[in-house]
């Protein structure tokens, strides 16, 4: 007696055998048998084509069985066929004729595309032949999830004062705009974050907090390389407010450039994998696309700003500028 995918019971016969191996035990009719299953639609209904192989092992155990049930025989007196997997009846079709060509088999009803994707699915990979082997077992506390959460923030904050430390040091005022474009991000993506939280269930995770902490430095390296082509174009003569509009138009190339690699990256996770890997990915591509907004609308002109006060015109090594610089 097993249920089916509604919960309902069935009272299922024995397993289909239809003959036996040279060591004269039984051979029963199982998933091996199966070469593949398609799904189709006829313009009407949904089926599914489950695909056999040739032999013995294949067409020939299904059609045994095939001529059982379309016999009506003390076996199969239903004329039912059921597909059972883990203890569940995926589905139990009626067999309408006796003998069957390995690739014509047709299995319909009231499939919807989901269901009979479902049942396909079952049907190619429901009786792979792996043996599943635990690696490694461990037993851990009920707190140690928060705890690694916690240390994961803990470890991104701190990434973030030094990149700050770092940033402040090496461009001065502009090390300013660099962190303020940070802090943008970070509001904006904190808000994006309690907005999926709040409409699609999604709570950050520690792969997650990951993807963050590596989009630190991608908004980072943005910022330096604006900042290194306005040094080059002061260092080559220009006054300190033309070096950042002209260094503007050459750096923007190169972060759109690197930022769309990181999207596709991120993208390309996020579709190919599961669990933790796809909380990366997401929210790495997220801080990637605010790292673009932040650099095409909010880098240059805070720069610009600061290039036209006058403490910065009398000495525009506060700007980071090298020596010389007008």
């Amino acid at each position: 007696m097993l249920a089916d995918a509604d919960g309902l019971p069935l009272c299922l016969g024995p397993t289909v055998v239809y003959g036996t191996d040279d060591n004269g035990d039984p051979k029963y009719l199982t998933g091996a048998a199966l070469e593949g299953a398609d799904v189709g639609f006829d313009g009407f209904s949904w089926r599914v084509n489950p695909t056999f192989k040739a032999g013995e092992d294949g067409i020939d155990a299904f059609n045994f069985a095939a001529s059982l049930c379309f016999g009506g025989s003390e076996a199969c007196p239903f004329g039912r066929l059921a597909i059972a997997l883990d203890e569940l009846v995926v589905s139990a079709p009626t067999i309408n004729v006796g003998s069957f060509q390995r690739d014509q088999i047709e299995i319909s009803g009231s499939f919807d595309e989901e269901s009979a994707n479902d049942l396909a699915l079952a049907l190619r990979y429901g009786a792979l032949p792996v043996d599943l082997v635990a690696q490694d077992v461990r037993t851990v506390s009920a707190t140690v999830g928060d705890d690694v959460l916690r240390s994961g923030v803990i470890a991104g904050l701190i990434g973030l004062g030094l990149v700050a430390i770092y940033l402040l040091a090496f461009y001065r005022l502009a090390g300013l705009v660099a962190v303020a474009g940070l802090v943008l991000s970070g509001l904006m993506l904190w808000s994006i974050i309690g907005w999926l939280g709040a409409t699609q269930g999604l709570a950050i995770s520690l792969a997650g907090i990951v993807g963050l902490i590596v989009s630190i430095g991608v908004s980072a390296d943005s910022n330096i390389v604006y900042f290194e082509n306005v040094k080059e174009q002061s260092a080559a003569g220009k006054r300190v407010s033309t070096a950042v509009e002209r260094a503007y138009q050459s750096a923007i190339s190169t972060i759109v450039k690197a930022d769309v690699v990181s999207l596709i990256a991120a993208g390309l996770l996020y579709y190919l994998t599961v669990g933790a890997v796809k909380g990366f990915a997401l929210y790495l591509g997220v801080a990637t696309i605010l790292d673009l907004v932040v650099s095409l609308l909010f880098m240059r002109p805070a720069l610009a700003w600061l290039a036209a006060r006058g403490a910065v015109q009398a000495d525009p090594r506060r700007l980071g500028m090298p020596e010389g610089a007008k």
